[in-house]
């Protein structure tokens, strides 16, 4: 297929896309397939399928004084014909098609949204409008430049294309909606040579509500109405649609509120202000407007009641606190300001992302499911706190967070932010670390917010604590930073030891045995009870990469212990828990006696409360509940994703880690769900293909209650499987496995901007992102400033792919025989480069776009700068080492 094709949606495959517009953390707007403006979550909380008032965009065509045609610019309309079942009373199902849609107004019949993210680019035609309309919707998405990728602004380009043979004078049309908390009061103003049309609430400053709306053009001829007409039942859009379909300029409409009636009651509408931009074109030509809606909602809040308590008094923190973005920004005029006098650049850059990842030679699957999941970040589901630490859900109800505080067993999956906004990830390292950790070195798998309030009483998750560490290992090898180690490496080291702390009061390995024997929490919900190479894996990972921090930070002593109880322990698991075709958990499923030492009530977790039998013994089965048993579960080698993503060696023997992996897809993989009873959430079904969390293959004992989810297909552990599958050299099935994923968001199904899982714009889908280090064979050690490449496949004898360390990201392309690295944004340090296998010296290899200067034995390269490397022996290789 056309690659352009697979990012195209129309007709059908439009019908559930919705593409989110927003800043990190600063909430978003999302634009569907049709052109509509749905899901505004700028409120500091989700709100799918929410609209603001009447808030849309439309085009107008006149010549000498003569309207030639006005539309709204929207798709034909693909929702329930019956209603909408979120609309107000006598608006709302059964009544047609919500009034908000503007589905009652000339439209266009042909609109087409095409990607892949960060840029969606809708195309709208209709053979009775003369002439074609282009609009390029984004936000700034600039790697390693989180502060202006949190700008709360969404972007317009409108390319209007005169198709005949005479000129047309045109006019774009912003209408948008203030559906504030309480009245709003509109101001108009051409602040450097643009016009600005904002609407504030009544609000104090300070309040949660209050909140800025404003719309803003650098067109260079403008009119505009600062308010809807004012009357009963239908009269506001009566009145638009006559104002925006007569010939001419717009007649400002402005009230004094202090002497104005408004109607009350349910056919209210929300105040409304209309931009118009004014542009003449001539035959056969075009030109482009530039329009951006900006929101500003600074105040922040915990409107939610978390379903854990925190152990101790809570301290005196404000329950109020700013938004990141309101500390760099004091208005939406000032978002709307910086984002015009930037817009070029942060165009060309957001843009830029976009074209390196089209260009890149990563299989369509793999690119969409790369790129798609990028736009998470720019959903509800993140937030950024006053000081700019960023904070997630695990993803988003309709109308709220879903699974409060940067859970960090979900978290652990996702790629995204360490490699694009590494400040951000490094962010929730020192949240984790210096708030959510006791001192015995347990860590609370969920954040308390405000920030500083104080701990969880969540029981540590051993994926969610263990894996910190791991990740603490990445973030130093992405930058080098050792200092920034040092200031971590207490906490670290104490997350480790915490296995056989005596206040551990699950007694995970309170020999030093390297193998997890106690009570388990994990990522499926519930716990463990005997060793399972999916958490031991875990420990292991964390004691290696342990042991090389503790060497780093001069603890030869410390790094000395930790070498040695990874050792055991993965003598141990090897010997123990692998069948010969996979790993296996070592648990007497019949045992109930296991369970009497796990009495304790304390930490007490989300779901797992109460008497220890009565969650985990089934007097019926005679069985201890929610174990894996013999069964081949997909996370059982995921310590070596993590692994062999940061260079950290082997957790697991090479071929069994392997042999683990191709028994996954050979038992996990199905190709038609509908054939499996799942009796858990249906995220696949029918016809559609998907991997199985776990299955028992026959002659395997399978409990009578299995861990949680077992017959579920969760995207970002598929994501993270098939990257595994990548590792050991089996691409097609990866691709496959990829693919099956994708399948089921292609528009006509779900939309494919929003993964879900536990709610939607899932964190964890964001492991897919670990594609691209896999296929490029990607390593960094930035510590000793080195960085490598050994791609995996190829497309007509050639690779290509982004980069990115914690300082700078790039593109390599690599022919055989040549490699050229550009940096495209940050600042690149190194000392050597390695292209499959070849070893370079940054200073002695060519370089271009200027020269690089040196410091301490490195080369720096800013922005535009690279390297072209040259070696007879540079080619691409389809069969990578299972080691690699």
């Amino acid at each position: 297929m056309d690659r352009a094709a697979y990012f195209r949606y129309a007709g059908e495959n439009a019908r559930n896309v919705v593409f989110p517009l927003g800043g990190i953390g600063a909430g978003s707007i999302g634009i569907g397939g049709d052109g509509r403006l749905r899901d505004w979550e700028i409120y500091n909380r989700p709100s799918k399928g929410s609209v603001n008032g009447f808030s849309h965009f439309a085009v107008k065509a006149e010549r000498d004084g003569k309207v030639l045609d006005t539309r709204v610019l929207h798709g034909p309309f693909q929702g329930s014909l019956t209603g909408d079942y979120l609309g107000k009373h006598f608006n709302s199902f059964g009544f047609g098609v919500r009034r908000e849609h503007m589905a009652g107004f000339p439209s266009f019949e042909a609109a087409t949204l095409s990607g892949p993210y960060p840029v969606a680019t809708l195309d709208f035609a209709d053979k009775r409008f003369p002439g074609t309309v282009k609009l390029e919707a984004f936000s700034p998405y600039l790697p390693m430049e989180s502060r202006l990728s949190s700008l709360p602004v969404a972007m317009f380009e409108f390319t209007l294309a005169n198709t005949t043979a005479e000129p047309i004078d045109y006019t774009l049309f912003g209408c948008l909606g203030f559906e504030f908390k309480d009245q709003a009061g509109v101001t108009a103003s051409a602040p450097d040579g643009r016009t600005a049309l904002t609407g504030r609430s009544a609000s104090d400053r300070k309040s949660i509500h209050y909140s800025e709306l404003s719309i803003t053009t650098d067109s260079a001829e403008t009119s505009y109405q600062r308010h809807f007409f004012r009357g009963s039942w239908f009269d506001a859009l009566e009145v638009y649609w006559q104002d925006i379909n007569r010939p001419g300029r717009l007649k400002d409409r402005f009230y004094d509120d202090a002497a104005t009636h408004r109607m009350s009651g349910s056919r209210a509408v929300a105040e409304h202000s209309t931009l118009a931009s004014h542009v003449t074109i001539p035959a056969g030509e075009s030109r482009t407007l530039r329009v951006a809606i900006a929101w500003y909602v600074p105040n922040a809040s915990k409107y939610w009641v978390s379903q854990n308590a925190l152990i101790g008094e809570p301290k005196d923190i404000p329950s109020v606190w700013r938004n990141y973005y309101a500390t760099q920004w004091p208005s939406a005029d000032a978002v709307a300001a910086e984002a015009f006098a930037g817009w070029d650049r942060l165009a060309s850059q957001t843009k830029r992302l976009q074209a390196e990842l089209l260009a890149s030679t990563l299989p369509d699957p793999v690119l969409d499911a790369v790129s798609a999941n990028l736009s998470i970040v720019k959903t509800a589901t993140v937030l950024r706190l006053e000081d700019g630490t960023f904070y997630g859900w695990e993803g988003c109800h309709p109308d709220a967070g879903s699974c409060e505080g940067s859970c960090t067993h979900v978290w652990n999956y996702q790629q995204v932010l360490p490699f694009l906004f590494p400040d951000l990830e490094r962010s929730m390292r020192e949240a984790d670390f210096f708030n959510n950790q006791v001192p015995s070195g347990g860590m609370a798998f969920r954040l308390a917010l405000p920030l500083g309030i104080g701990t969880s009483n969540d029981r540590p998750c051993v994926d969610g604590q263990f894996g910190n560490v791991l990740k603490a290992y990445r973030d130093w090898k992405l930058t080098g930073d050792l200092a920034w180690l040092r200031s971590i490496w207490p906490e670290v080291k104490a997350a480790i030891g915490y296995a056989w702390h005596p206040d551990n009061y699950d007694k995970w390995d309170p020999e030093k045995s390297g193998v997890l024997t106690g009570r388990q929490h994990h990522t499926l919900d519930m716990e463990l009870f005997g060793p399972s190479s999916w958490l031991n894996g875990f420990y292991l990972g964390a004691l290696l990469a342990g042991s090389k921090m503790a060497e780093a930070v001069g603890e030869a002593d410390t790094a000395a212990e930790f070498a040695e109880i990874y050792a055991r322990g993965r003598r141990w698991t090897h010997d123990n828990l692998f069948n010969g075709s996979y790993f296996i958990q070592d648990v007497d499923l019949e045992d109930k006696q296991q369970l009497a030492r796990f009495e304790s009530k304390l930490g007490q977790s989300n779901y797992v409360r109460g008497s220890i039998y009565d969650l985990y013994w089934s007097d019926e089965h005679g069985q201890v509940k929610y174990q894996v048993g013999e069964g081949c579960e997909i996370d059982q080698v995921l310590a070596q994703w993590h692994a062999g993503l940061y260079g950290l060696g082997d957790v697991f023997e090479p071929e069994q880690f392997a042999s683990a992996v191709r028994a996954v897809y050979q038992h996990n993989f199905k190709r038609r769900l509908g054939d499996e009873a799942n009796p858990c959430r249906v995220f696949g079904l029918e016809n559609e293909a998907g991997t199985l969390m776990c299955a028992w293959p026959e002659g395997a004992v399978r409990p009578a209650i299995p861990v949680p989810y077992s017959q579920e297909s969760m995207h970002g552990f598929e994501y993270a499987f098939g990257c595994q599958l990548m590792m050991i050299g089996e691409l097609d099935k990866a691709i496959e496995v990829f693919a099956a994923v994708r399948d089921r968001y292609r528009g006509h199904n779900r939309n494919p901007f929003n993964e879900i899982e536990c709610g939607s714009n899932y964190a964890r889908s964001m492991a897919s992102y670990a594609a691209v280090l896999v296929l490029s064979g990607f390593g960094f050690d930035l510590s000793e400033g080195r960085i490598a490449f050994a791609p995996k496949l190829m497309s007509e004898g050639r690779f290509r792919s982004l980069w990115s360390t914690g300082t700078a990201w790039g593109s390599v392309a690599i022919d055989d025989g040549e490699a050229r690295l550009t940096v495209i944004g940050g600042t690149l340090e190194v000392a050597e480069i390695s292209i499959c296998g070849h070893v370079f010296k940054a200073e002695a290899t060519d370089h271009f776009g200027g020269k690089p200067e040196r410091r301490d034995g490195r080369s720096i390269f800013n922005p535009g700068m690279g390297l072209m490397l040259r070696h007879a022996g540079i080619a691409v290789s389809n069969q990578p080492d299972i080691a690699q």
